[in-house]
């Protein structure tokens, strides 16, 4: 297994499970707005964020996190913010979503970020499985948006 940093030559295998994570929310922004946000973190890693994709040992693309940097005004610091984490379905159980979060809580270091943090949905058992077992801390919050 490996995991890198994604680079312009990653994108035509990412964006398949880039339409994976969204098909699982029920969202479906094009193809390519999903690439200028992938081209935009290639192009400004230390403002915007990074994404990462997770191989197999045949070198296929198997998952990606994306992670955006912000900051927390109730912690003084920088945040990591892991907006996605999406491994294939063939792929779950490889180990591949652990070593995602741990490439994306090593980058908040070297970033300098002081927390590492994301969200999913209430229903998405799997996921929150795995969060426990990484020693993730559940939080409580009630999100709200609004259309800009």
């Amino acid at each position: 297994m490996t995991i890198e940093r994604v680079t312009t030559e990653d994108l035509l295998e990412l964006l398949p499970l880039m339409r994976g994570d969204c098909d699982f929310y029920a969202v479906s922004p094009s193809d390519d707005d999903r690439l200028a946000m992938s081209r935009a973190l290639i192009d400004d890693p230390e403002k915007e964020g990074v994404q990462f994709i997770a191989r197999d040992d045949a070198g296929r693309a198997v998952g990606f996190a994306t992670l955006f940097w912000t900051w927390a005004t109730s912690d003084a610091a920088r945040l990591g913010v892991m907006n996605d984490l999406f491994v294939s379905p063939d792929a779950r159980g490889g180990g591949y979503a652990d070593a995602l979060i741990e490439r994306c809580r090593s980058e908040c270091g070297r970033r300098g970020a002081t927390r590492l943090a994301w969200q999913t949905a209430l229903d998405n058992e799997r996921a929150q499985a795995v969060y426990e077992r990484v020693g993730g801390h559940r939080e409580q919050w009630l999100d709200y948006w609004l259309p800009a």
